[in-house]
């Protein structure tokens, strides 16, 4: 078996390094890849938007299984390019990845179908959204533009000014160009945040163990918005009571709601929810890994992940029994100083050994590259260190103390990662 996985980034590392547990697959490639990924797949130098390039890879090279992982690709419709060119693809169809390409559909579709959410209203007319924002005025206040913006285009804003500047940079300023044609302006929740991934085949699904994303760059969650600076798993507030309501609530109502829209969704479903006083609600949906929450909640999976990606894609998840460790896995972003905003790179990373990995602790590469057998800074998010315990806090002390041993110039993380 030839198996391509499309993406570049700690997720897609930890994706194929569950793979390469699988006895079927004799070639692992990736696309684009990084320096720590080229250890265990060899690297192909194609975009992952890039779909007509992909696809021409993909049978050159007579790829029999592509999984694709970022967001991008798939709202772009790489797993339906792939399927049309006779290449099985893991990855949900382009109209099933509006999901997450669409805060709008998301929403919409919520809403129509009655999933518990936050309130909210859409604008395409930044003066008409900040009218709102006024009228209601109830702060904090979260603005959220429409479209893809690498896991930074949510702004909660404490005042009114704060939402007025967060509006118009989206609206007007385009920071983040057409994502920002349309903006939801949606009520603040409070309560306990939990990431669960499920796999499903648009019939059946089965949740992952859940997660904890910190999000804010800096400490007590302070700083801008980024993709993530650590994950937890399991969260310790997903309770079984909480499982059980999810399940009956978001997770099966959402499958079904999807294919009563025509867009059935096989793949990976994240579920980003909150645990309020009136029970969960969804935050928003990813149509993918999370990244990096993936980090944490595949080195506890017992079950060949290959036979799971390809049991979705035939439709047939209900004939499998997950298997999960217990235990506890704590993920630990080391990032470039200045992430999410400015940084540079290029910077030698000391503390890896020549397979970029480290003793006692899963080392995720997310931007790095390899240069005569080091290990150079590639990106914001560098390092994904992954430990695993028998508890939170033994995971957490293992990830900790390499994280102390593993430098870079400039390096930053926090250091408060599943403290509260």
């Amino acid at each position: 078996m030839k198996v391509l996985v499309i993406g570049s980034g700690g997720r897609e590392h930890a994706v194929i390094r569950k793979l390469k547990e699988n006895g079927e697959i004799d070639q692992l490639f990736c696309a684009p890849g990084n320096g720590g990924i080229s250890v265990l797949a060899k690297p192909v130098n194609i975009k992952a938007t890039d779909l007509e390039g992909m696809v021409q890879f993909a049978k050159d090279e007579g790829i029999d299984f592509a999984v694709v992982t970022p967001d991008d690709p798939l709202v772009l419709g790489m797993a339906d390019a792939m399927e049309a060119a006779g290449i099985p693809a893991f990855g949900p169809s382009k109209a099933a990845a509006q999901i997450e390409g669409s805060k709008v559909f998301a929403k919409n579709l919520m809403k129509k179908y009655g999933i518990p959410t936050a309130k909210y209203q859409v604008f395409d007319d930044p003066a008409q959204a900040i009218s709102y924002i006024q009228l209601e005025n109830q702060f904090p206040t979260v603005i959220k533009a429409d479209g893809l913006a690498l896991g930074k285009g949510v702004v909660i804003a404490q005042n009114l000014e704060e939402a007025k500047e967060a509006v118009r940079s989206i609206m007007e300023d385009k920071i983040f160009g057409k994502s920002g044609s349309q903006v939801v302006v949606e009520e603040f929740l409070t309560g306990k945040e939990v990431s669960v991934l499920a796999f499903t085949d648009s019939h059946t699904v089965v949740p992952m163990v859940s997660s904890m994303d910190h999000k804010r760059a800096y400490d007590n969650d302070q700083g801008p918005n980024t993709g993530g600076m650590g994950t937890i798993a399991p969260s310790p507030y997903y309770t079984k009571e909480a499982a059980s309501r999810c399940m009956e609530e978001i997770f099966l109502p959402t499958i079904e709601a999807m294919k009563k829209e025509g867009c059935p969704f096989k793949g990976c479903l994240y579920f980003g929810l909150i645990l309020t006083e009136q029970g969960p609600k969804v935050i928003e949906y990813n149509c993918r890994f999370g990244d990096p929450e993936t980090q944490v909640v595949l080195p506890l999976l017992k079950t060949d992940l290959f036979t799971i990606l390809k049991a979705v894609r035939e439709e047939r998840l209900s004939e499998l029994d997950i298997q999960w460790s217990d235990g506890a896995a704590a993920c630990v972003i080391l990032a470039s100083g200045g992430y999410p905003k400015t940084y540079e790179t290029g910077f030698p990373i000391q503390g890896l050994d020549e397979k970029g990995e480290h003793p006692g602790v899963v080392v995720y590469h997310a931007g790095t590259k390899r240069q005569d057998s080091r290990f150079l800074t590639a990106g914001g998010r560098v390092l994904g260190i992954t430990g695993l315990g028998k508890d939170l806090s033994q995971a957490l002390e293992k990830a900790y103390g390499a994280v102390k041993t593993i430098t870079f110039e400039r390096a930053h993380y926090r250091t408060d990662i599943g403290k509260k």
